[in-house]
């Protein structure tokens, strides 16, 4: 049976790749719950479409990222979370929270692919995070500081 991915499934394929499967597989997993749908003409074009608008959309933060790289130098963004006393987070900052902090506090968008983080931060103080577009880099200030208790 022919489908079009709607999100990205393991070992199938990508969102919007027209993929051939078993029968049984498409209908009883991919299609109850709304990872594929059927590939008739109309829906192969339609996600074609959505591919190249999703891929023009994605081109344009890559390119207003990179002409605003040398911004990031001056950013420092806070946060505070639950530490022990140690000063060792609970719970590690990843890239999402780091999107959505950059978001929050800058007003800039920002994919999680220009996020170059080797792993999550779990510890108080001072980190330094790096973004970057192809080979354009820059670094930022991500302080984590201990939230208080009331």
């Amino acid at each position: 049976m022919k489908i079009v991915l709607l999100c990205d499934v393991p070992k199938v394929g990508k969102k919007y790749d027209v993929k051939e499967v078993t029968r049984g597989y498409a209908r009883n997993f991919l299609l109850p719950r709304k990872l594929a749908q059927i590939a008739t003409e109309r829906i192969i074009r339609q996600t074609t479409t959505e591919q190249e608008n999703a891929e023009a959309r994605r081109k344009i933060r890559e390119d207003l990222l990179l002409k605003n790289i040398k911004g990031f130098e001056s950013i420092v963004i806070t946060v505070q979370e639950k530490a022990n006393k140690q000063g060792h987070l609970f719970a590690g900052i990843h890239k999402e929270e780091i999107i959505s902090l950059i978001k929050e506090q800058t007003h800039l968008d920002i994919d999680a692919e220009h996020i170059f983080l080797e792993k999550p931060i779990k510890e108080l103080g001072e980190h330094l995070v790096n973004v970057g577009v192809g080979d354009k880099r820059a670094t930022f200030k991500i302080i984590v500081e201990e939230k208080k208790e009331d």
